[in-house]
C-alpha cells in the first residue's frame, strides 16, 4: 500500500501535494484592480537611504541598483530630493539619463516639500532631460505635525493648493503626499485631499510615516480615500500605500492596502529607512508572486537586494526571508534528510518545497545541505556525494563525530580536514 501511495504521489506536481490554507477561503484576488493599472514604487535611491546606518552610494552603484530595478519589472522610482541641494540634482539628472541610454522603460519621480523651490528643482530637470518627472510634494498633515509645527488648516489648504498650481504651470503631474496620513484625522484628510484633487493632483499617497497603522487601520483609511473619491466623482485618481515597518507590519500592510483599492505600493529593498525602516519591497513582490497575483520575472531579486546592501553598507541578517544566508540551508538531521530524498527524485520543486514555503528556484537560489551537532549521518553522505567525494562508511562516522563534537555548523575546510585526515590514515 505504501508503495502504491507513491506511486501515485511521484506523478502528481510537487505544488499538487501542498494543501494551502492561504487560497481556501481567501477574500481576495487582484483581478479587479488590473484594469486600475497595479504598479510599484520603489523608494530604495530616496527614502530608502534617509536610514541613519547606510552609506550613500555612488552615482554608478545607483545607475546598478536602477537597472535591477527595473529587471523586476517594478514601474516608478523614486530618484532623490532635488530640492536637497547640487549633488542631488547631478544625481536625479545622471539616472534619468542613464535609464533613458539603457531603455530601462521606468517612470521617474522625485520628492518635494510643498515650497517652490523643491517642486522648481524637480521641473528644472525635466525640462533640461526632456522627460516627465512626477512630484511627490509631501506635507504633514496629523494633529501632532500641526501642533509642532503651529500650523492651521488653513495653511495646509493654502500649501496643497499652491504646489499643485505651481506643478501644473510647470508641465508636471503631481502626487500629494500626506505625512502621518495614518494618524490624521478624516476631516482634515477630507478638506485635503479635495483640494488637491481639484486643483489637478493625479494621485494620493497615503502614507504611515511612523509604522503606526494595523491591518484594521490600513483598512479603514484606504476604504475611506476610495470612498472619498467616488463621492467627488474623482476616481480616475490613484492611491499610493507608503508604509514603515514600526510594527513589523510594513509588508502585510502593503497586502492589506492592495485588498482594499490601493494601486501603488511602495517600498524599498531590503526594508532599508528611517528608525527600523520601510516596508520591504523585495518580500512584497515575493509574496505576492507566491500568491499567484504577479507573473513577474523575480530571478534578479536577490542581486538586487546584494547590490544594495554592498552599496549601502548594510549587512543581509542571515535569516532574512529570501535573500539571507539561512534561507535554504539546513543541518537538522531530519529536515535535511526529507530534502535529500526530495532531491534525489530529481524533481526540483519538490525538493524546495518539503521544507520550505518558498520555492528557491523560482528566485534563483537552491537547497544547500549543511553538516553539525543537529545534523544525521545522511548530512554527511550527501555533503561528501554532492563534492564527487568517496562516500566510505569510515569517513561518514569520523565526520559525523566531529559534528557532534561541535556547538556550530562545520565549514568546508573543517570537513575536508576530516576528509584528508581519513585519507593519510589509510
Amino acid at each position: 500500500m505504501a508503495d502504491l501511495q507513491r506511486d501515485e504521489s511521484t506523478e502528481r506536481s510537487a505544488s499538487e501535494l501542498v494543501f494551502d490554507w492561504n487560497s481556501r477561503n481567501r477574500r481576495w484576488s487582484l483581478s479587479p484592480l488590473k484594469d486600475k493599472q497595479l504598479t510599484f514604487f520603489d523608494e530604495t535611491l530616496r527614502d530608502g537611504i534617509q536610514s541613519p546606518s547606510v552609506r550613500d552610494p555612488s552615482l554608478e552603484e545607483k545607475q546598478e541598483i536602477l537597472r535591477l530595478t527595473a529587471s523586476l519589472g517594478i514601474q516608478s522610482v523614486d530618484l532623490g530630493l532635488p530640492g536637497a541641494g547640487a549633488r542631488a540634482v547631478e544625481d536625479v539628472t545622471a539616472l534619468i539619463e542613464y535609464a533613458e541610454r539603457e531603455k530601462l522603460g521606468i517612470e521617474y519621480a522625485c520628492a518635494a516639500r510643498t515650497h517652490e523651490k523643491d517642486i522648481n528643482a524637480v521641473a528644472d530637470i525635466a525640462d533640461k532631460t526632456g522627460k516627465p518627472i512626477m512630484v511627490y510634494a509631501f506635507l504633514g498633515s496629523s494633529p501632532i505635525r500641526l501642533f509642532t509645527e503651529n500650523w492651521s488648516i488653513q495653511t495646509l489648504l493654502d500649501r496643497t493648493r499652491s504646489s499643485a498650481e505651481l506643478c501644473r504651470k510647470r508641465g508636471l503631474e503631481m502626487c500629494f503626499v500626506t505625512e502621518d496620513t495614518t494618524r490624521s484625522t478624516p476631516q482634515v484628510l477630507n478638506q485635503l485631499f479635495s483640494c488637491a484633487v481639484e486643483h489637478g493632483v493625479t494621485r494620493l499617497c497615503l502614507c504611515d510615516t511612523v509604522g503606526h497603522a494595523t491591518p484594521d487601520g490600513v483598512r479603514d483609511l484606504v476604504t475611506f480615500t476610495r470612498m472619498l473619491l467616488e463621492a467627488i466623482d474623482m476616481t480616475h485618481v490613484g492611491i499610493d500605500w507608503h508604509g514603515h515597518n514600526d510594527r513589523g507590519l510594513g509588508v502585510t500592510n502593503n497586502i492589506i492596502a492592495l485588498e482594499n483599492g490601493a494601486d501603488r505600493i511602495h517600498g524599498t529593498a531590503l526594508g532599508i529607512g528611517e528608525r527600523v525602516g520601510n516596508a520591504s519591497l523585495d518580500q512584497t513582490l515575493m509574496n505576492l508572486k507566491l500568491l499567484g497575483e504577479i507573473d513577474y520575472d523575480l530571478t534578479n531579486l536577490v542581486p538586487w537586494c546584494e547590490a544594495v546592501a554592498k552599496a549601502c553598507e548594510v549587512p543581509i541578517h542571515q535569516q532574512y526571508p529570501l535573500v539571507g544566508a539561512d534561507a535554504f540551508r539546513t543541518a537538522t538531521g531530519v529536515h535535511a534528510s526529507a530534502v535529500i530524498k526530495a532531491i534525489k527524485t530529481g524533481d526540483v520543486d519538490l525538493a524546495d518545497r518539503i521544507y520550505s514555503g518558498v520555492p528557491a528556484n523560482w528566485f534563483g537560489k537552491q537547497q544547500a545541505i549543511e553538516v553539525g551537532f543537529m545534523s544525521g549521518e545522511s548530512n554527511v553522505r550527501y555533503w561528501l556525494s554532492s563534492r564527487d567525494i568517496e562516500v566510505e562508511e569510515a569517513l561518514v562516522k569520523r565526520i559525523f563525530a566531529k559534528a557532534k563534537s561541535t556547538s556550530h555548523i562545520l565549514t568546508d575546510a573543517e570537513i575536508m580536514a576530516e576528509v584528508d585526515a581519513h585519507r593519510a590514515s589509510n
